[in-house]
């Protein structure tokens, strides 16, 4: 069974918070966090007359591919200011030839 997508998501955001309150930048590591991330289990009890998938703590009812594009959705990362500024002044720094093209 799939683990719901919003209600881990909401897990590891508040993972990050406590670990990142506990530890020091120093003793922080990707895998140490990746090792809290597998403790979350929250599966969503399947429907079979339906083909949904049903989320007891939040009640999301999804087919397989719903499902599948939220957990895409959730891990997409929003593009913030610094990153749109980024991306202007790679275009600023660009020839007119080259903007041309694209």
């Amino acid at each position: 069974m799939p683990n719901c997508p919003e209600c881990t998501a909401r897990e590891k955001k508040k993972i990050i918070v406590k670990y990142e309150e506990e530890t020091t930048e120093e003793d922080r590591g990707r895998d140490d966090l990746y090792k809290l991330f597998d403790t979350i289990e929250i599966p969503m009890k399947m429907d079979s007359a339906t083909k949904h998938f049903i989320c007891k703590r939040c009640g999301l009812y999804a087919t397989r591919e719903q499902v599948s594009d939220i957990r895409y959705k959730l891990s997409q990362k929003e593009k913030t200011r610094e990153d749109k500024h980024d991306d202007y002044l790679e275009w600023w720094s660009k020839s007119k030839k080259e903007k041309a093209e694209n």
